[in-house]
């Protein structure tokens, strides 16, 4: 069905939510089709940059991809991205990148908050030109 998908990769409940999304992502992905992991480390603010150490972020990191790593199961097909700045920006930068066909993100189930910020799934949704696959 997809030659090329990219999973929004969450790391929150041990991957769980990632690992579920990659499962599904296998079953509609076309044989030699391709599927990334995009992870995006949120921007942090320049007058907050400035007194973090390099070392914290550049180890922060090197965590996000040890547990990319673990949840690709070191899969040929499967390409681990990492990013740092808004989230739906990043996320759709990389699928443009990948020339993926589908978009795969968890939501949560959504406040009040998210009707006037909007979260990051609703952002990609509403921007993306191609499918947008969203589980919960």
């Amino acid at each position: 069905m997809y030659k090329s998908v990219v999973i929004a990769a969450a790391l929150f409940n041990e991957g769980a939510t990632t690992r579920a999304a990659l499962q599904k992502a296998r079953s509609l992905l076309d044989d030699g089709g391709k599927i990334t992991l995009v992870h995006v480390i949120d921007e942090v603010p320049g007058y907050v940059a400035a007194s973090i150490p390099r070392e914290h972020m550049s180890a922060r990191r090197s965590e996000v991809l040890v547990q990319l790593e673990a949840i690709a199961g070191g899969a040929d097909d499967i390409e681990i991205v990492i990013r740092e700045g808004q989230p739906a920006a990043s996320i759709l930068g990389a699928a443009k990148e990948a020339g993926a066909d589908l978009i795969m993100i968890a939501s949560h189930k959504p406040g009040l908050s998210d009707y006037f910020i909007g979260s990051t799934a609703a952002r990609i949704v509403r921007h993306a030109p191609i499918s947008v696959l969203v589980t919960r």
